[in-house]
């Protein structure tokens, strides 16, 4: 089983969205054949708790256009490692640090990485950005 076209579509919202609010190292993982609750991880990070948290307002405003709200949202108080559940799609943005440390891409490494198209404009933004710091 592969993810639905459905999960990918919110997926790619979602990495649209923390593109624009200039997330760093978005990536989606097509986790249907592990894991029976989701199609697809998306993982997106920010080097500050408030560049966190404007992330997360930047996708569930986009997702809220499609009428979607998450089924269940933690983490938010505190601004490090934010989960977004959108049944299919869970979504974590994560502050630099903490995605290091727990580093879900290596846990989820034999799952295959959607392809978000974002284009090379949202890498090189973010990177820019991450640049000047």
């Amino acid at each position: 089983m592969t993810a639905t076209e459905s999960s990918i579509a919110i997926a790619r919202t979602a990495a649209k969205a923390a593109a624009d609010k200039i997330a760093q190292d978005i990536v989606a993982m097509d986790v249907s054949e592990r894991l029976a609750l989701a199609d697809v991880f998306l993982i997106a990070s920010a080097p500050s708790e408030r560049q966190v948290n404007a992330i997360v307002d930047g996708i569930e405003e986009e997702l809220a256009k499609q009428d979607l709200r998450p089924v269940r949202r933690e983490g938010r108080s505190g601004g490090r490692w934010v989960l977004l559940d959108y049944a299919d799609v869970v979504i974590h943005v994560q502050h630099e640090e903490d995605r290091v440390f727990y580093a879900l891409e290596r846990l989820w490494k034999d799952c295959p990485v959607v392809d978000l198209q974002l284009g090379d404009d949202a890498s090189a933004k973010a990177g820019a950005i991450a640049d000047t710091e």
